[in-house]
């Protein structure tokens, strides 16, 4: 596999800086489901973005875990648009990568990490949503020479611009299976994007599979029972979502950092909120090292601390900007659109009960009973 010569070599370094100064510059671009973010995720692939996550014997960059978050961390906090598919984008890299499926390795791993072609994930169905289905939402049926996938997959980022789709199924039995499935494969139809409160431009939607006959060679992992936790590609609802969490919280208090500048009345609040981000950057970092002396560093609590400074930031934002702010492509508004993500976006059910009751002004109870 070959490297990217102008691939960036730390979060730290000055052509990170360009990378994130491009990528803010079009951020307010990506608003509609016709708005596709693909000339930021051209930029992305050129820097070596996404060789940041492989091992350089298989022609990444080899980044630690800590320069992967603070990698995330910048480029939230630039344009959360781009960022979040570039995660289902590195999720579907990272099944691949991880399944040692050799053949799938050398077809497809080289084409997505250089940014020539785009690859994303198809397995909400098989973690969180419509699993309360009696028939599975996608079902894998053997046949002689691999599989033959009917159903849908509900949560697909990407899915109209994606050459590859990594797709969960269930078979008959109750067992899954994973598998690498070329966009053009017959049977295969992809949404072009559904509207949605924020994020509208990554062009989120359900892909239908219609009797369509995948290659045994495609499996990625399977026929096994919760396919999902074999291998890796992310953990839901885990670090890699407060991350972005905390990007997005980065942009509005580096917001009101600015707007404290000429407002005396705003320097107080900007203090407070920019040094209790600042502890929760240094937790979120300490855990996604597995730092097993640091406090507070538990995923579950880390989420929840994100998703209630996320909102609390980005709120805060929209009251210093004023009426300016509630203008439609006004970055405060942009941004408190955006934070209503992470109350949805697999968010793990004590986290949820969590955030309803703190609105109910009841006491936390145990979501397990």
């Amino acid at each position: 596999m070959k490297t990217n010569e102008a691939q960036i070599d730390s979060p730290s370094a000055n052509s990170m800086d360009a990378l994130c100064d491009a990528l803010r510059h079009s951020a307010s671009r990506w608003q509609t489901n016709a708005d596709w973010p693909g000339e930021s995720l051209a930029l992305c692939g050129l820097a070596g973005v996404y060789r940041w996550f492989l091992p350089q014997s298989e022609g990444g960059i080899g980044w630690s875990a800590e320069d992967q978050t603070r990698g995330y961390l910048r480029l939230a906090e630039a344009d959360f648009t781009t960022t979040f598919v570039i995660t289902q984008y590195m999720g579907a890299i990272r099944r691949i990568m991880s399944s040692g499926n050799h053949a799938m390795i050398d077809h497809w791993i080289e084409r997505l990490v250089s940014g020539e072609q785009f690859g994303t994930v198809g397995v909400s169905h098989l973690t969180t949503s419509r699993r309360h289905l009696s028939r599975p939402a996608m079902l894998a049926t053997e046949t002689a020479s691999g599989f033959c996938l009917d159903g849908l997959s509900p949560w697909v980022t990407g899915a109209p611009h994606a050459d590859m789709f990594v797709v969960g199924a269930t078979m008959a039995d109750g067992r899954e299976i994973l598998a690498a499935v070329p966009a053009s494969t017959p049977g295969i139809v992809a949404g072009k994007g559904i509207n949605l409160i924020a994020l509208s431009a990554s062009c989120t939607d359900q892909v239908r599979f219609d009797s369509v006959a995948i290659d045994r060679e495609w499996v990625l992992a399977g026929p096994a029972e919760n396919v999902m936790s074999v291998g890796s590609g992310g953990s839901t609802g885990g670090l890699q979502t407060s991350t972005l969490a905390v990007g997005v919280s980065r942009a509005a208090t580096n917001f009101l950092a600015d707007e404290a500048t000429r407002r005396p009345e705003l320097r107080q609040v900007s203090a407070g909120l920019t040094r209790e981000l600042d502890q929760l950057q240094v937790a979120l970092i300490q855990a996604g090292r597995g730092d097993d002396t640091a406090t507070n560093c538990d995923p579950s609590i880390i989420r929840g601390d994100a998703n209630r400074l996320v909102m609390r930031t980005t709120q805060a934002a929209l009251v210093a900007a004023k009426g300016a702010g509630f203008i439609e492509g006004h970055l405060a508004g942009r941004l408190c659109q955006q934070a209503l993500f992470f109350l949805v976006w697999s968010c793990p059910p004590p986290v949820s009960q969590s955030h309803l009751c703190e609105l109910a002004g009841i006491e936390q109870m145990d979501p397990w009973q």
